[in-house]
């Protein structure tokens, strides 16, 4: 399995808080199955200033310190970045974290506010679109107004936008109403990768096994690979055997 989301690298947001607890959630995720992810440590002005540049210098020397540990986990930088204003300048300075590629642009993971869509959104996602990125909504199954209001997610899907569901979320790890909600979106095919967006060794590791499996179960074999291996080795250039 290719992990797309995760809060593995240590000390720079509210994921690992040190090099210790970095390595023992890479030892969880290699044992469920995981061999490649991608490190995606909130991008927040105001909150957490990580750049591409001080996220590609964490992920390079947390893969040394991976390597030294006898840990068979491979690593890529990315970012999930909150939406704001601040992606503006971002794209002008062609600084924004991405995840890899689909259909030629830029994977760049977005993150809305737990509590809502913030008015515009899509106007942001529109913009990112035509200068050639391609968003990715993480987790919108979690999101308090999707969860009021499902037809909030419709304009981001109708733009082009991807999704990304926490694979805990569809075997209920986040409560029956985020279940639900993930699985309305399986079931209408407009999630196009599961991912752990793992933070801690206790309710949030790195563990997608969970979600494949409920995912296998009810939609079949197909997706669930589809979603947690082949989307996400298309993604990063890798191929998905």
């Amino acid at each position: 399995m290719i992990d797309l989301h995760c809060h593995l690298l240590p000390g720079i947001d509210d994921g690992a808080r040190d090099l210790d607890e970095a390595l023992a959630l890479a030892r969880v995720a290699v044992d469920a199955g995981i061999t490649h992810a991608v490190m995606t440590p909130h991008v927040h002005p105001g909150r957490y200033e990580n750049t591409r540049e001080s996220i590609g210098a964490a992920c390079e020397a947390f893969q040394q310190a991976l390597d030294q540990a006898g840990i068979p986990l491979n690593i890529a930088p990315g970012g999930e970045i909150r939406i704001s204003d601040e992606i503006l300048s971002l794209v002008a300075r062609q600084a924004l974290p991405s995840l890899g590629q689909w259909e030629g642009r830029a994977v760049v993971l977005l993150e809305f506010p737990h509590s809502h869509v913030p008015p515009g959104s899509d106007k942001l996602t529109a913009f990112l679109l035509r200068s050639g990125y391609q968003p990715m909504i993480a987790h919108p199954e979690r999101n308090k107004d999707i969860l009021r209001r499902f037809e909030k997610i419709h304009p981001f899907v109708e733009q082009g936008c991807l999704l990304q569901v926490t694979a805990s979320a569809v075997s209920g790890g986040f409560g029956a109403a985020a279940q639900a909600c993930a699985l309305t979106l399986l079931e209408r095919d407009w999630v196009t990768v599961l991912a752990s967006d793992a933070h801690n060794l206790g309710p949030r590791p790195p563990d997608m096994r969970p979600g494949y499996e409920a995912v296998a179960e009810r939609f079949g074999d197909d997706l669930a690979r589809r979603l947690v291996r082949e989307h996400p080795a298309r993604i990063i250039g890798l191929e998905a055997a």
